[in-house]
């Protein structure tokens, strides 16, 4: 008896080992999700807009293999928050901002998770790097006498720091705009009206429950959502949290090449 109970204890020790080493290379993994998504409402006078999208990088670097799977050039970098947490060196924050920045030019909205660091010496490190900061404003990405697009970013919704409303308070404002609202949390999608004419949202924060069993999690898998008041992006992020472990949340970024519903 005692030799079948050792036994089952190495054969269950085994078994235990394996699936932790599974879920870290899981969460070492580099994806690159993509995704065409065409509305009735995006400007004429472009013919597409390319975006580069990476939440929850936490403690990870943004590696060569993953800048090396997005399918085209980017037109801009959206950074979902959660660039750094507690303990993360400041050089290895810099040296995934100067990647992304390889790409195209850089925005950036907090994560609940960059307010754990020093807040003066991000903020400077961002300025240096000439990251573009969206603490409930918005920034102009294009425009003609078709249409502009617009980038709106609030801060997490952690402490209540997010104001949408400031965000939208902007005194071009025109029905012909197409509006991208990068926000951490996806929850903010419930603070949003037909009326703000946001067209898409992009978030993180969930990593997708990071560690799912038999398709259960602690938030739902990430995926793209088809909403009644816009389109919505929830990212499973590229790093993790607490554990270095994933499983059935895949690690991922995004490339999103937006177009008109009538662009061939």
């Amino acid at each position: 008896m005692l030799e079948v109970m050792l036994v089952m204890l190495v054969i269950v020790m085994s078994f235990a080992t394996l699936m932790i080493i599974v879920m870290y290379l899981k969460a070492k993994e580099n994806r690159v999700t993509i995704h065409h998504i065409k509305f009735d409402k995006f400007p004429a006078h472009l013919d597409s807009l390319k975006i580069f999208f990476i939440s929850d990088i936490h403690r990870r670097t943004v590696s060569d293999e993953l800048i090396r799977k997005i399918p085209n050039q980017v037109d801009v970098v959206m950074i979902g928050g959660d660039l750094t947490e507690s303990g993360v060196p400041f050089s290895r924050v810099e040296q995934n901002i100067r990647e992304l920045k390889k790409l195209a030019p850089v925005y950036f909205v907090y994560g609940n998770n960059d307010y754990e660091v020093n807040q003066k010496t991000l903020e400077t490190l961002l300025e240096n790097n000439n990251v573009c900061v969206l603490k409930n404003t918005y920034k102009e990405l294009s425009s003609s006498s078709n249409g502009r697009i617009v980038i709106l970013g609030v801060e997490d919704m952690s402490g209540e720091r997010d104001r949408l409303d400031l965000a939208l308070n902007e005194p071009k404002k025109s029905e012909t705009d197409f509006r991208i609202l990068l926000s951490h949390n996806p929850d903010i999608y419930h603070k949003i009206s037909q009326i703000d004419r946001i067209s898409l949202v992009l978030s993180g924060h969930t990593h997708g429950g990071q560690i799912r069993f038999l398709g259960f999690g602690l938030y739902k898998k990430g995926r793209l959502h088809n909403l009644r008041n816009t389109t919505l992006l929830v990212s499973n992020g590229y790093g993790t949290t607490a554990l270095p472990l994933r499983l059935g949340a895949p690690a991922e970024a995004h490339y999103l090449q937006l177009t008109r519903k009538d662009h061939k």
